[in-house]
């Protein structure tokens, strides 16, 4: 590709023709696809459905040139996450460039008004960008965000208030836009104005920025931004004679004193604007966008009224299935390949985050709208890397208490009938109207005050992976020995359960007794419509086996998490071999199934005290014939695990006893590297004392941040309160969910989720439990 990309919209075909004919694809030799020549952002089917709009390149060309818009356009997850993370090459310096160029009338009155925006956090380059960033980053943390929580409820109290009875409200016009607004000034320290005129500001910015505006409307839209501008220049002076008010603006005057070449008067400027508009439009977006995708989806409304539990992963489903923000801009600063296609320094990227959110290589039936995905914290909405948006915590928690408030007090709600219209632009959407109605006379406040009591505090930051239940009924219940039942649970609806993968597992909750056990999936993953466990009664149980024995009948209602796979089958290994102790033939049953479907090599070890003690054994033979080896210690027999063939390409996969784990790690030795995986129930983590710890220093490579982790404290708690996002769920260093990959310095590893061979590697840990050998881990994160 030897001619450079044109940079004006609309322009020639950026590509050399004659190196590059292919006739096949417009008929005219231009390598640009006939769909891609068609992409136009402006289109209706694009701000109606964006992921939907450009299925077509996710599925089929990933990357293209769009001559409409003059910008290549990305959609693939990887490929989207891989240039957020890399802000050198790709530059976020035109993320606030009007991406429809206005005439000489308009670009005169935005003159008139002194307007002058120039470089926020949103497009600015390194080395400038991480030092203002970390200068005005500490309001955003949770805890400093926890003292506004009372504030958001409050006003989303007072605003429900004052349409409950009425039987009806466009959310948007009569709440979803004023409270936001309301926050985002106070957070910002700015004095609440003219709600109506503040809005106006905000669309103008918006269409003046993103949007493509048509000639008669260009001045009108450059009048509005102008008078933003001078707002913002107004409040901003006024602030600076009484610079030690609560509000984040006050805070950057007070940093422009301690950092003067830093917080510079044009950027502070420039942020008061930009902050008004990305504090508020963003969430009253995605809190419309949430609602009206809740409500599109009755289960999922019902699920969310009957178990509040389930809101912060619902926020975080939303995001990702419709969020607030359609697409980001870069600019690749020098010859780059992106998902296989060469594209010249100088180009512009439309990065399109929300067809990421439904990257089916990323998450699991990208279409399906699942609140209790475990991944939905995964979405790219609030961006990535060292650009990733500050105020995302801020955004989740007004989110959460919206949801609340409307769960409680109008779990009835249902959408009126209506045709939703977005304000076009490229890059942020969500309804302008959205029409709800309701019976008053069913309104749960007029027969229970209870309704408005106060709700216990919200979840600040990425959701816990411990909410994520569901409701199961058992279906039936068969004693395979005298100690161990089988159970099969299906969903109470009749709805397909997830799907699962060989070596899953689900976590059930134990009635009332208030805690949880993790049991390996038995059945078939094919089964969608049934999980299968089978449950030993431990002689010293901790009090979950034996509630299961004695409570779990057909019938029976019950929660479970999950289901997850932290111990995930190998599908490309030349051969399996798969060794079970006792129970720990539940997740081997599964895998030597899934072999047997993929006509992979393997065979089956169960070893068991008596045959009568050996679950599954009966179909374990039925289904694998000679591959399977029974060991049965009252007949004399025992596996020998050093006469064992494990060649290069076999995987060993082991479930069982204590000693029987210890027995193969012993044999492994000499194996080849990382041939045996094993699958752990219990931690052998004790509680945190850090008179025997060592206080360490963390760089994150991706965010620009470096990290201190206390002698007092994990690792995952420090990036927490960094407001790093990192997924977590069992806390224990058993399950795998808070693995980070590591780029430097020496992991002293507590988990037992890697082998030997992944932690002689140094690129993996577990942040729940592992820290540094030494005094400084740097991360990609």
């Amino acid at each position: 590709m030897s001619e450079t990309i044109p940079t004006e919209r609309g322009s020639a075909c950026p590509f050399n023709h004659g190196a590059q004919a292919n006739p096949g694809r417009t008929g005219s030799g231009c390598p640009v696809s006939r769909r891609a020549a068609e992409f136009d952002p402006f289109e209706d089917g694009y701000q109606q459905d964006p992921p939907e709009y450009v299925r077509w390149a996710r599925e089929q060309e990933p990357v293209f040139y769009s001559p409409k818009l003059g910008y290549w356009v990305v959609t693939r997850y990887d490929d989207i996450k891989a240039i957020f993370r890399d802000n050198l090459t790709f530059s976020p310096s035109i993320a606030l460039e009007k991406i429809t160029p206005t005439g000489p009338e308009a670009n005169g009155v935005l003159t008139s008004y002194g307007y002058a925006m120039n470089r926020t956090l949103v497009n600015e380059d390194e080395p400038a960008h991480m030092p203002r960033r970390r200068a005005l980053m500490d309001p955003f943390t949770p805890e400093a965000l926890r003292h506004h929580e009372p504030m958001v409820r409050r006003l989303a109290r007072e605003y429900v208030d004052r349409f409950i009875d009425d039987g009806k409200a466009d959310l948007v016009d009569q709440m979803l836009w004023e409270v936001p607004l309301t926050v985002a000034l106070h957070f910002l320290g700015v004095p609440e104005e003219d709600m109506d005129t503040l809005r106006e500001y905000s669309i103008a910015h918006t269409v003046n920025t993103w949007g493509r505006p048509k000639p008669e409307e260009q001045v009108e839209v450059a009048h509005a931004v102008g008078k933003f501008w001078q707002f913002a220049g107004k409040v901003l002076d006024k602030m600076r004679q009484d610079p030690d008010g609560p509000g984040w603006m006050q805070y950057g005057i007070r940093k422009q004193r301690e950092l003067p070449e830093v917080v510079t008067d044009s950027y502070l400027h420039s942020m008061m604007m930009a902050g008004i508009v990305a504090a508020h439009e963003t969430t009253a977006n995605a809190t419309a966008n949430a609602m009206k995708l809740l409500l599109e989806h009755p289960q999922a409304w019902r699920d969310i009224c009957e178990d509040p539990g389930l809101i912060p992963n619902a926020v975080e489903e939303c995001l990702r299935h419709n969020g607030s923000v359609a697409a980001w801009r870069r600019l690749a600063t020098r010859d780059v390949t992106v998902g296989g296609i060469d594209i010249p320094a100088g180009s512009k990227l439309l990065i399109v985050t929300s067809s990421a959110n439904h990257d089916e290589h990323q998450f699991a039936d990208a279409d399906l709208f699942d609140i209790r995905r475990e991944n939905a914290s995964d979405q790219l909405t609030f961006g990535y890397g060292s650009h990733q948006c500050m105020g995302k915590n801020l955004a989740r928690m007004e989110m959460q208490i919206f949801l609340e408030e409307f769960t409680r007090r109008l779990p009835h709600m249902r959408l009126s009938a209506q045709r939703f219209s977005y304000v076009p632009n490229t890059s942020f959407r969500g309804p302008e109207h959205l029409l709800v109605e309701w019976d008053p006379a069913m309104n749960p406040e007029c027969n229970d005050a209870s309704v408005l009591k106060p709700r216990s505090a919200v979840r600040i930051g990425e959701p816990s992976a411990h909410a994520l239940s569901r409701p199961v009924v058992v279906t039936s219940v068969s004693r395979e020995t005298p100690d161990i039942v089988r159970v099969r649970f299906a969903s109470p609806d009749g709805r397909p359960l997830p799907r699962w993968t060989a070596g899953s597992h689900v976590d059930v909750e134990c009635g009332a007794t208030g805690i949880s056990r993790q049991y390996s999936l038995c059945g078939d993953p094919d089964d969608a419509g049934a999980f299968e466990i089978a449950v030993l009664r431990e002689t010293e149980s901790r009090g979950g086996s034996a509630w299961m024995h004695d409570n779990v009948k057909v019938g029976a209602q019950l929660r479970i998490r999950g289901p997850r796979n932290h111990f995930r089958l190998d599908e490309s290994a030349k051969k399996l071999i798969l060794i079970a102790g006792g129970i720990g033939i539940t997740p081997i049953s599964a895998m030597a199934r899934r072999a047997s479907t993929l006509g992979i090599d393997y065979e089956v070890h169960f070893s068991g005290r008596t045959r009568a003690s050996m679950v599954l054994l009966p179909e374990l033979a039925e289904l694998h014939g000679e591959r399977l080896r029974v060991y049965v210690s009252d007949e004399g027999t025992r596996n020998d695990f050093t006469a064992l063939n494990v060649e290069n390409g076999t995987q060993v996969y082991a479930c069982g006893p204590v000693r029987m784990l210890e027995a193969l790690q012993e044999a492994s030795a000499a194996w080849p590297d990382d041939s045996l995986k094993v699958e752990h129930f219990e931690s052998k983590l004790g509680a945190l004392d850090p008179a025997n710890e060592h206080a360490f220093e963390v760089e994150l490579k991706d965010s620009g941040l470096v990290v201190v982790v206390p002698a007092n404290q994990t690792l995952l708690e420090a990036l927490r309160k960094a407001n790093v996002d990192v997924q977590s769920d069992c806390e224990e260093g058993l399950c795998g969910s808070c693995e980070v990959r590591v780029l430097a310095g020496e992991v002293d590893h507590r988990d037992v989720v890697l082998t030997k061979g992944e932690r002689q590697s140094n690129t993996r840990m577990m942040t729940c439990c592992s820290r540094a050998a030494g005094r400084k881990l740097v991360l990609e994160l």
